[in-house]
């Protein structure tokens, strides 16, 4: 019998740095079916987070990633030619509820409200998902897990979830570890020594107190990983930093001329 979610298994446990109770959180949720929002900036480490659970409860992880673009049949699905008829395809959330597993919205708040709504029952008792154009109605395998995630930042930009939205998930709050932590992991992620690792840190620590101040974030771990991969592949750190930390985050001259102070202030000229 094909195993459906054969290509969605994680064979081996991603490297995760917890930074708080987050493990032990998320598995008190998932034992008790319960929905999880991801709340946290940028480049954080959700995703990795949500991977390394998936990975350590034993769960086939879905994931989508969300933009303005995706509908509520990008989730549950449509009808396709296929020959001479057409054929209903399940979307990635008809998947996940039908054969069990951990479905993953990541930036959730970037979807359509079409695609929100279709959520909603399998959030609450009913735990299940209405099929409307091939009139069905899939009640939820029983090792079903839904979480989502978003950037709170966004709500400057009139991107939120509704109230109606939000009381139906526990949620779990993601900042960017301590500098001790942070070096740790870039270190790790980056393959780069500790000393390096700090370097970066620091600069990503001082760009952060910029937000709301000419700046909507500061500079990600994600973004940190991106430099040390440049600096290994023989590219000079204020190169590197200025091409994956300083240019991508603004366009402001001010702000950017800050950035680049910050580096400096770490590496020289």
């Amino acid at each position: 019998m094909q195993d459906i979610l054969a290509p969605y298994r994680i064979r081996n446990v991603p490297y995760y740095q917890p930074v708080g109770r987050e493990v032990e959180l998320f598995a008190a949720a998932s034992a008790q079916r319960l929905p999880v929002m991801l709340k946290g900036p940028t480049g954080c480490g959700k995703t990795r987070f949500v991977e390394y659970m998936a990975a350590t409860l034993n769960q086939p992880l879905v994931t989508v990633a969300c933009n303005e673009d995706t509908t509520a049949s990008d989730l549950l699905g449509r009808f396709l030619l296929g020959g001479d008829r057409t054929e209903w395809h399940d979307g990635p959330l008809t998947t996940a509820v039908r054969h069990g597993a951990l479905c993953y919205l990541d930036e959730v708040v970037e979807a359509r409200p079409d695609a929100l709504v279709v959520i909603h029952p399998l959030t609450d008792e009913r735990r299940m998902l209405a099929l409307d154009r091939r009139g069905e109605l899939v009640h939820a395998h029983p090792d079903f897990r839904l979480v989502v995630s978003y950037n709170p930042g966004y709500q400057s930009f009139g991107k939120d979830l509704k109230t109606s939205t939000r009381q139906r998930f526990g949620a779990i709050e993601f900042r960017y570890p301590d500098e001790a932590v942070e070096t740790a992991i870039v270190a790790h992620e980056g393959e780069v020594d500790r000393a390096l690792a700090a370097q970066l840190v620091r600069i990503a620590a001082q760009s952060r107190e910029l937000r709301g101040r000419g700046l909507a974030e500061g500079i990600s771990t994600r973004m940190l990983v991106h430099a040390c991969a440049l600096i290994r592949a023989g590219i000079d750190a204020p190169a590197a930093c200025s091409l994956a930390m300083t240019c991508p985050l603004t366009d402001d001259d001010e702000v950017k001329a800050a950035l680049d102070g910050f580096v400096r202030a770490q590496f020289g000229a």
